[in-house]
């Protein structure tokens, strides 16, 4: 059985017993999380329900792992002969989630 969940604007892939990394969220390790942003439910055998926009009285539940800091993004613009060259850069923080149930 798989999910496929909304978070963040972006679309993860989840199973029972995965851990996954989505946007940070204001949680502290150990709690326990419920994702009612549900697309798509692949079950055994090969049956899907599929959500417009989410798939009716789904949800994944899951455990807070913690946080951690994705890689260094680096920004650099320059203009060419006019002397100008700047770098900026970010780390974005991330939740790790550990999926313990997908319900239908």
């Amino acid at each position: 059985m798989f999910a496929i969940i909304q978070s963040g604007g972006r679309q993860v892939k989840v199973t029972p017993g995965s851990v996954v990394t989505v946007d940070h969220f204001e949680s502290t390790p150990g709690d326990q999380v419920t994702i009612e942003q549900v697309l798509l439910v692949g079950k055994d055998g090969g049956e899907c329900l599929a959500g417009s926009p989410f798939v009716a009285g789904a949800r994944v539940v899951g455990v807070v792992d913690g946080d951690v800091r994705g890689d260094k993004i680096r920004v650099f613009k320059k203009k060419r002969r006019k002397q100008y060259r700047r770098t900026k850069g970010h780390r974005s923080t991330y939740t790790r989630v550990q999926v313990k149930d997908i319900l239908v």
